[in-house]
C-alpha cells in the first residue's frame, strides 16, 4: 500500500508514562545536589519544560539546580558541579545500579500504546517512526523489549540535536522514505510542538501537523488537563488528545485531509 502520510512519535509521555521514572529521577537529582533543600514538584517541572528548551532531563536537572542556588544569592558560575556528575547520578536512579540488567525506575514504566495500534496504522498505509530525546538504550528498551517491535525507525539523543531543533525529525523521515508526504509529529511537550514549527520553516514542500498528547501526570484533575491542553495548543498543536491511540487512522485522515 502506498504511503500517504507519516506519523512520527515522541516516546516519553507518549509511548510510555515517565512520571514515575524520568521525572522522578529528575526530582531525585535536583534534591540530591541541593542537599535536600529543594525537590521540584510536578508542576515546577512542567513550568520549566513549558519554556520549550528543556527537553533533555539531564539539562533540566542542572538548570533547576542552578536556579535554586541563584534564588539563594549564589551565581551559577560559582556552583562547582560537573554536568557528568549530574548525568551519572540521574542514570543511577533511572537505569539503576546494574549496567547490564537494569534495575532502576525504567523497569516500572507503564506503556501508553500497544503494538496492535501501530499495526493498524501500517494497514492504513501510514508510515510511522520515532524521534525522541531519550538515549538509544532507553528508547530501544521500551520499543524492542517492551513493545517487541522489530528494528523500528528511531532517531534518539545520540543521533541529532535536542528538540525543538527539527534535524532529528528530518532524519526520521529520511529513514521512513515517504517522499514529500504530509507529516504528523506526536508529542507531549512545548518543545515537541515547536519542533513542527521549526520544521515547517525549513521545508515548505510538505504539510506539517503537530499533535499534542496529555501525559498521564497532568490528567489527575480537569483543571490541570485543561491548562496543559491550552499550553500545547498555544505552542502550535493542531489537536490535543488524552491518549496517543486516539490518533486513529480516521483521525489522521481528518487531520491531513487525504488518507
Amino acid at each position: 500500500m502506498k504511503t500517504v502520510v507519516a506519523v512520527v512519535f515522541d516516546i516519553d509521555g507518549v509511548v510510555r508514562d515517565v512520571s514515575g521514572s524520568y521525572r522522578r529521577a529528575l526530582a531525585d537529582t535536583v534534591e540530591h545536589f541541593t542537599d535536600g533543600a529543594f525537590r521540584p514538584s510536578s508542576q515546577e517541572i512542567d513550568a520549566l519544560k513549558g519554556e520549550g528548551v528543556w527537553n533533555n532531563d539531564w539539562e533540566a536537572s542542572q538548570e533547576l539546580i542552578f536556579r535554586h542556588f541563584e534564588a539563594q544569592g549564589q551565581a551559577r558560575e560559582q556552583v562547582t558541579l560537573a554536568y557528568s556528575t549530574i548525568v551519572q547520578f540521574f542514570q543511577s536512579r533511572y537505569r539503576g545500579t546494574d549496567p547490564v540488567n537494569w534495575n532502576g525506575y525504567i523497569c516500572g514504566e507503564p506503556l501508553l500504546l500497544e503494538a496492535a495500534y501501530l499495526e493498524s496504522l501500517t494497514k492504513a498505509g501510514i508510515a510511522w517512526g520515532f524521534f525522541s530525546g531519550a538515549t538509544q538504550g532507553s528508547a530501544r528498551y521500551v520499543l524492542e523489549q517492551r513493545l517487541e517491535l522489530v528494528e523500528p525507525v528511531l532517531i534518539a539523543m545520540e543521533d541529532a540535536p535536542g528538540k525543538p531543533d527539527p534535524t532529528g525529525l528530518f532524519l526520521t523521515l529520511e529513514r521512513l522514505d515517504c517522499g514529500e508526504c504530509p507529516v504528523i509529529y506526536v508529542g507531549d511537550t512545548v518543545a515537541d510542538m515547536y519542533t513542527i514549527s521549526q520544521a515547517r520553516e525549513r521545508d515548505h514542500a510538505r504539510s506539517w501537523f503537530a499533535v499534542g498528547v496529555l501525559p498521564p501526570h497532568v490528567q489527575e484533575t480537569e483543571t490541570r488537563k485543561n491548562d496543559y491542553r491550552k499550553t500545547l495548543r498555544q505552542a502550535g498543536a493542531h489537536i490535543v488528545l488524552d491518549n496517543v491511540q486516539d490518533l486513529k487512522p480516521e483521525v489522521v485522515g481528518e487531520l491531513v485531509g487525504e488518507v
